[in-house]
């Protein structure tokens, strides 16, 4: 079997050759510092940072129609909220591993929970709409920060036998923090304040600044790399990348390119995506290192990475509408089924750790198993019916509990296996952005095929009863039966449209699938970097 490729080894000559030993350049990794109790202090700060900039994106998501109605603003102007927010936070994403390298990562990131801090806490006092955005705007700029310093951290300061377990840590900020969101919205919502969505992180900010301060080394900055700054990749990539962002989440609200809004937003975008794409193969320093995609555990893993967040996003979307339409669910009636997935996620994460740290486990066999996992669920959630509650869920919730682990963490080995950490920024800014921005997607295509599909349901079941007379003259025999009947068709369409999207989900695991036995080659834990005899 083929392994990933590592850097080349000294030539017997040059070890027999003392003086071409002395001459050769020098190498510009920094060496691995010691691993210390102060040091891992500082990893849990910056994994609690990460953490609370998921947090607030999710609960301030999830909360969204109390603070719409604590502000008085309508459907519509709320989806802004979201837009701007997510905008700003995964175009900043691109950008943020440079900075944090130029400031240091420890003043970077302490700056950044500062700052998302402040502008939380400024939120519930907006004065008007036009400010909520302004400080939602803002915040998605410094909670965007954040995530990408995980992965930079991981890489420089863990030892090879640790490393899988820092990512492990990472992958609870794609699982483990998403599946809180809804739970933590419903008690701030139902049981304290609306406010609370924006101030719960505040003690964790609090926390994370402590740790990160006491645990991290104090390294100089680096302002000299300003006199390399790549501005041309970043007056085109930030806006493109905001306003594919806002063109996908605002799409199916303004019915696609039928709107002039949203032929602006990908009009402008796409050109000016590949205009910064190109511009940074051509940079010596740029924030994407697109020659990293010649690897090709790195390139199956962002590839296999854009359908997992769809695939991630999707699982936790359909349940939880249908069981707001059609059951009325709240979001306190629907925290147990994300407590039941985030709880164990804690003990299954570092266990897969565990597992792809022993050079037995093939990566590529965890992952496919994973993905099967996912594809059978989402072929059990394909026979959902009307007498589907909250119990009937907990069976698909089951098999996510093993299966997102799997898939996650071995897509993070593939990046980060063989990567020195002087290429973590380079990575990290890849891994994070395109991670953000496919659950853009996600939400783009669930909206749009889960519109496209109620409405063709409801026509079909509408020529369906008008077929049979004797049925509708029964059914609409009052005002309070023709109420009744538009109610039926209503939730039997958004049944059939559930087990239609729940069928897309399994179209996207098959996909990936597909790649595992093509693209992915052979690849050992990062403290055994050399393939055993027989390989």
């Amino acid at each position: 079997m083929t392994t990933e490729p590592e850097a080349p080894s000294i030539p017997r000559s040059l070890e027999r050759n003392p003086v071409r030993v002395v001459a050769a350049p020098p190498r510009t990794a920094p060496a691995q510092l010691a691993f210390t109790r102060r040091i891992a202090l500082g990893l849990v700060g910056m994994l609690f940072a990460s953490l609370l900039a998921i947090l607030n994106e999710q609960v301030t998501a999830a909360a969204l129609a109390d603070i719409q109605g604590a502000f008085l603003i309508g459907h519509d102007d709320g989806t802004w909220l979201t837009s701007l927010f997510e905008a700003a936070n995964v175009a900043t994403m691109v950008f943020a591993p440079w900075f944090g390298i130029t400031f240091t990562l420890k003043r970077f990131t302490i700056g950044a929970v500062l700052a998302t801090m402040f502008f939380g806490l400024l939120c519930p006092f907006a004065p008007n709409l036009p400010t909520l955005y302004v400080l939602r705007i803002l915040q998605g700029i410094a909670g965007g920060s954040l995530p990408p310093m995980l992965i930079i951290v991981a890489l420089r300061y863990l030892p090879p036998n640790l490393k899988l377990y820092g990512l492990a840590g990472y992958a609870l900020t794609a699982t483990f923090g998403p599946a809180l969101g809804t739970p933590l919205a419903a008690l701030w919502t139902e049981f304290v304040s609306w406010r609370m969505a924006f101030w719960q992180i505040v003690p964790l900010g609090v926390l994370c600044c402590i740790a990160i301060q006491r645990g991290l080394p104090a390294d100089p900055m680096k302002l000299e790399r300003f006199r390399s700054f790549d501005w041309i990749g970043f007056v085109t990539g930030f806006p493109a990348i905001a306003m594919l962002v806002i063109g996908l989440l605002q799409g199916d609200r303004l019915d696609w390119f039928d709107s002039g809004f949203i032929r602006v937003m990908f009009g402008a975008g796409a050109p000016l995506l590949v205009a910064f794409l190109v511009n940074e193969w051509c940079q010596p320093v740029p924030f994407f290192k697109l020659q990293l995609l010649a690897r090709r555990n790195f390139t199956h893993a962002l590839s296999t990475l854009l359908g997992t967040v769809i695939l991630l996003v999707g699982m936790a979307a359909i349940p939880a509408q249908y069981l707001a339409i059609v059951h009325t669910y709240r979001p306190l009636q629907t925290a147990p089924l994300s407590l039941f997935l985030a709880v164990p996620l804690l003990i299954t994460l570092p266990l897969t750790a565990a597992l792809l740290n022993t050079r037995r486990a093939d990566h590529r066999w965890v992952i496919a198993t994973g993905l099967a996992l996912m594809f059978v669920t989402c072929a059990m959630g394909s026979f959902i019916t009307t007498e589907w509650i909250r119990d009937n869920f907990y069976l698909l919730q089951s098999l996510q509990i093993v299966a997102q682990p799997m898939v996650i963490m071995s897509i993070l080995m593939g990046v980060t296996t063989g990567l020195p950490p002087t290429e973590g920024p380079f990575a990290s800014a890849m891994f994070n952005s395109l991670k953000t921005f496919s659950a853009a997607v996600a939400s783009g295509l669930i909206e749009s095929v889960g519109t496209a599909r109620e409405h063709f349901h409801s026509s079909m079941l509408v020529d369906q009863l008008g077929n049979r007379p004797l049925m509708a003259n029964q059914g609409v025999g009052a005002d309070y039966g023709l109420g009744q009947l538009a109610h039926r068709i209503h939730e039997q369409a958004v049944v059939l449209t559930s087990a239609d999207l729940y069928r897309v989900m399994a179209c996207v695991a098959v996909a990936l699938l597909l790649l595992v036995p093509v693209l992915p080659v052979r690849i050992y834990p990062p403290w055994s970097t050399t393939p055993p005899a027989s390989h």
